[in-house]
């Protein structure tokens, strides 16, 4: 079923507005938001997709009440010590993209050992976006291979899309090919920035405490239906192919 879709993008957004509907504080669609990524990463694992990346925390979300990034940053720990086994035996292997060495030291060590747990692992390479933003992500990549021309290692003509790629902290998983956003907003808000070039976009204005495995799988019966053409014209061979 998924053989055309290899790699899923989810930004999780409206845990706030979703408490603030419900008279309640931001925390609490935190939480609920963090139980709705467990069943969305389970349904993945079942389907079969080999990879997905979950939008979790960005670089910007620094800039938010200390209270708020204390919590979040408590929650998260709490999730990788209780999860860290489950993902093991449902043979998931996890991954952390961002700046992970701005996060608290004891999330640095359950993520450390999280992989290291899992790190054999032949299912869904589940990987979470964590001090995150693509920008930076560009900027630290560019200056990867300024100090390899600088140190003779790379010519400034073998700097191609490819050597680029190699340095972005997604190297050796798939561009997405479909990215999610829930809760009504159409934009990327700095994730994947690179990546999404030809990555099929689709906005669902569900909030994420609600979004349910039905909803997952109505995303991906929409990308399904989607033919992808990279900027080019099909050939009649390759339309009889897709």
């Amino acid at each position: 079923m998924l053989k055309k879709l290899q790699h899923v993008a989810i930004i999780m957004d409206g845990n706030g507005r979703w408490a603030q509907l419900r008279d309640k504080p931001r925390t609490f669609g935190h939480i609920k938001g963090a139980r709705v990524a467990k069943k969305i990463i389970t349904q993945a694992s079942d389907l079969g997709l080999k990879n997905l990346t979950m939008y979790a925390f960005s670089s910007e979300n620094w800039l938010r009440p200390q209270t708020e990034v204390k919590f979040l940053m408590t929650l998260l720990s709490r999730y990788l010590k209780k999860e860290s086994q489950n993902l093991h035996k449902k043979n998931i292997r996890f991954n952390v993209i961002g700046e992970v060495s701005k996060l608290p030291p004891e999330i640095q060590k359950a993520i450390a050992e999280t992989k290291e747990l899992t790190k054999k692992n032949t299912g869904l390479n589940l990987s979470f976006a964590l001090s995150y933003g693509s920008r930076q992500e560009i900027i630290l990549a560019a200056q990867n291979l300024a100090k390899k021309v600088k140190n003779g290692e790379l010519e400034i003509e073998q700097i191609t899309e490819k050597s680029l790629s190699d340095c972005l902290m997604t190297s050796g998983t798939p561009d997405p090919d479909l990215i999610i956003r829930t809760s009504g907003e159409s934009r990327l808000s700095n994730f994947l920035m690179w990546q999404a070039s030809y990555s099929e976009l689709y906005f669902s204005p569900i909030l994420w405490p609600d979004y349910s495995a039905k909803d997952f799988n109505n995303a991906i019966q929409h990308y399904m239906g989607r033919e992808r053409r990279f900027g080019k014209v099909l050939s009649k061979n390759e339309e009889s192919f897709i």
